[in-house]
């Protein structure tokens, strides 16, 4: 039996009126990337603050690596939470800081007793890993908008997460450096043993990186599965119209 690190049933989160989740049920498997796919505004990346702890569920039950969340002490939850990476949608870096010392950031803020040299190492290999050793001196303002993406994602990495999360990886990058995240995404998968969560609205992104697909339709799942059964096997016509807006041949 596949080994679930993620459990979510019954999930609901809601802003005064407005009902963002409705009932949500999801599980993510062990090495799995699992792409939550979506219009803007149904709720897609308040799921996943939900999961980092940055939101907190109104109803339901969230569990992570066999633990419920809500339940945990401050002290075990700070240890949680270091076992997730949260790749921002806007990579969050730190705009007066050099490439290194936004990634030292993480490491002295959580690794009390790490050594310099156990921190150049870390990374030296979290820049080789998404390909941009050479940018360790220059400012986050000498970067693409695909480069700081990588080096967001590097940020995430430095820890050594168990889970990560991405948060629309692909936004407002071009055909082609969209395509470099999709490869780093699978690559920091099978590098670094991650689980996964891809939030996205991009299908392509969706097809390349997802081992499963959850589209979320007014607060909860629409279907749930593989790329082909979801989109070609549907008779959700929301579906079928989230499919056709994106182009996919």
């Amino acid at each position: 039996m596949r080994e679930k690190v993620i459990e979510i049933k019954g999930l609901t989160k809601s802003f005064g009126d407005l009902h963002v989740l409705k009932g949500v049920d999801l599980d993510l498997y062990k090495g799995e990337n699992l792409v939550v796919l979506g219009k803007s505004g149904t709720g897609k990346s308040v799921l996943i603050k939900i999961v980092v702890g940055l939101l907190t569920q109104d109803e339901g039950s969230l569990k992570v690596f066999g633990q419920e969340v809500n339940s945990l002490p401050s002290k075990e939850l700070d240890k949680l939470r270091l076992k997730i990476g949260f790749s921002f949608q806007h990579s969050a870096l730190y705009d007066s800081m050099t490439v290194r010392e936004n990634l030292e950031f993480p490491l002295v803020r959580n690794v009390k007793t790490i050594t310099e040299s156990e921190k150049e190492k870390k990374i030296h290999r979290v820049l080789e890993s998404v390909g941009l050793s050479q940018a360790i001196d220059q400012m986050p303002s000498e970067l693409s908008g695909g480069q700081k993406k990588r080096i967001g994602i590097a940020r995430t990495l430095i820890l050594e997460p168990e889970i990560m999360l991405y948060d629309e990886p692909t936004a407002g990058l071009d055909p082609i450096t969209c395509g470099d995240i999709n490869d780093l995404i699978n690559q920091v998968r099978d590098e670094y043993k991650t689980s996964s969560i891809v939030i996205t609205h991009d299908l392509t992104c969706a097809k390349v990186t997802g081992d499963r697909q959850a589209v979320l339709l007014d607060g909860k799942f629409g279907a749930v599965g593989e790329f082909e059964e979801v989109f070609h096997y549907t008779s959700d016509d929301r579906i079928k119209a989230f499919y056709d807006y994106n182009f996919i041949n």
